[in-house]
């Protein structure tokens, strides 16, 4: 896989945690290669990377194994559209543009993999699905999980439309879990603890509960009773949180997102009738 020449077309965030994983990981900084328009941006990357950059995407795709779409999903359809007959394996790592979006903008088949990485691979933490169409090869499956995985989990969808699923639980999950650490926090605050004293508790709290949950082959129900002393504190809070269907909120909330998901993509397939 260390032999595979890589070109990103876009130098943003999400470019720049993949780079930064794989050269974490050993890969050649000279197989990298990253296409964007902005010149503070081309230079960042060449600093902090040392890797290969150009305003132009042309020189690099011709020697590329994988070209990584790593661009806004309102502008994926010129950058696809001007992509060479010749381009190989493409990687999309948009949120909501589908593998069929792509391969119409692009006018002819070819071998497409749709990632969905969320934000905590910025720290490779990251939890990716990946979709393949039907002209990926084994090794082009290899060649992208080698990627993704540089920056944390990655597993494989075989129905491309469960992606709105995984953008609504993955995808936006680490808004949902800000959220409730905010509120965590904000009580100890109002409970007498200092600022700091119930930020660190917050964190620590739940990293803990998240390498329990990894690290235990009981479910998280099954971890919940574990820690839920009859009669004790622990259970007064869920059964306040069970009073209000808190649960119930947070189906809600996931499927609304779900919902949003398939929107923004239906807003794409209008561009491409």
């Amino acid at each position: 896989m260390k032999n595979s020449q890589i070109t990103f077309i876009g130098g943003g965030n999400m470019a720049s945690c993949l780079i930064g994983g794989l050269l974490a990981d050993g890969f050649p900084r000279q197989k990298i290669a990253v296409a964007d328009p902005d010149a503070a941006t081309r230079a960042s990357l060449r600093e902090r990377f040392g890797c290969q950059v150009s305003a132009s995407s042309a020189a690099f795709i011709a020697a590329a194994d994988v070209v990584i779409l790593a661009v806004k999903p309102q502008v994926m359809r010129t950058v696809v559209s001007e992509l060479p007959a010749d381009t190989p394996l493409l990687l999309s790592v948009a949120a909501g543009v589908r593998s069929g979006q792509l391969q119409h903008w692009l006018g002819r088949q070819a071998a497409i993999i749709r990632a969905m990485p969320n934000t905590p691979a910025l720290v490779s933490s990251g939890a990716t699905a990946l979709f393949a169409n039907e002209q990926v090869s084994a090794g082009q499956r290899e060649l992208a999980e080698f990627i993704l995985r540089a920056v944390g989990l990655t597993l494989w969808l075989e129905d491309e439309t469960a992606m709105d699923a995984v953008t609504a639980v993955s995808g936006s999950g680490p808004a949902y879990f800000f959220y409730f650490m905010e509120a965590i926090e904000a009580a100890g605050r109002e409970l007498g603890l200092s600022a700091e004293v119930a930020h660190l508790l917050t964190l620590q709290t739940t990293l803990g509960a998240a390498r329990m949950a990894l690290e235990s082959e009981a479910s998280v129900a099954e971890l919940r009773h574990q820690v839920t002393s009859p009669g004790g504190t622990t259970e007064r809070a869920l059964q306040m949180l069970e009073s209000d269907a808190v649960a119930e909120k947070i189906s809600a909330a996931v499927r609304a997102a779900r919902a949003r998901s398939q929107e923004l993509s239906m807003m794409l397939d209008e561009g491409t009738s």
